[in-house]
């Protein structure tokens, strides 16, 4: 454990399922000793990362939420898309949930979402949860923009299979891409890339709605819907240099 690793192998440890951790179950986890687990918690604890909880152990810190706030201040893709978001609920015409999506760390992640007034399910792609890279319409939209250097490192050779490779040819070509009851049973993704390599930006727009309320009509209003807006943001990450 040296580096930064040390911070990060001991943080993502903190899940729902055990939010609180003591020292010794640190180490025992991680099969470091207790010794270096102490130094790195005691300074964890001084930045806030870390605070301490009941009987001994640590819970996540508020440092987070400082670093949160500035993120969304200051990220040029949220800055960019956020407006995009309300829009593309508004214009709809039905419950869905829009969702703003990135390329992090081999994996995608949603970094904003808008849900519509009478929106009454939700999507696995909750704000900060990392999602698969080859599943799910937000993902496949995003695996599809990629340099083709970038996507073969990402991409496992299991994974590297003709249907795979066809169907992300057919996202570039028509700009979109929709998939069906592939994340949440009942649910449809429908998503467009957003893309600025120069920038080292790879993410997707999308709706999540139910697949009941999805007709061929409705489907193509949507697809359009959602390329417009990623077009728009592609426009403004350009224009905000």
């Amino acid at each position: 454990m040296a580096g930064f690793s040390r911070y990060r192998d001991i943080l993502r440890l903190f899940d729902p399922a055990q939010p609180a951790w003591t020292v010794p179950e640190i180490s025992e986890r991680l099969h470091v000793p207790a010794s270096t687990v102490y130094r790195t918690v005691r300074e964890l604890t001084a930045a806030s990362f870390l605070e301490p909880s009941n009987a001994a152990s640590y819970r996540l810190g508020s440092a987070f939420i400082e670093y949160d706030r500035l993120l969304r201040l200051t990220d040029p893709l949220m800055q960019a898309a956020g407006p995009f978001l309300d829009d593309i609920v508004m214009q709809s015409g039905i419950p869905c949930i829009a969702l703003l999506a990135r390329l992090y760390n081999g994996e995608v992640m949603c970094v904003a979402d808008v849900a519509g007034p009478d929106t009454d399910f939700k999507s696995s792609y909750e704000r900060g949860r990392p999602m698969p890279l080859t599943r799910g319409a937000t993902s496949r939209a995003i695996l599809a923009s990629l340099p083709a250097r970038t996507l073969g490192k990402l991409v496992g050779p299991r994974d590297k299979s003709a249907a795979l490779r066809d169907e992300l040819i057919e996202i570039r070509r028509n700009g979109y891409c929709i998939v069906t009851s592939e994340i949440d049973a009942g649910l449809s993704g429908i998503a467009a890339p957003v893309a600025l390599p120069e920038r080292s930006i790879f993410a997707s727009i999308s709706l999540a709605v139910r697949n009941d309320d999805l007709d061929d009509n409705r489907r193509r209003r949507l697809a359009l819907l959602v390329m417009s807006a990623a077009g728009l943001i592609d426009e403004a990450l350009k224009s905000s240099g």
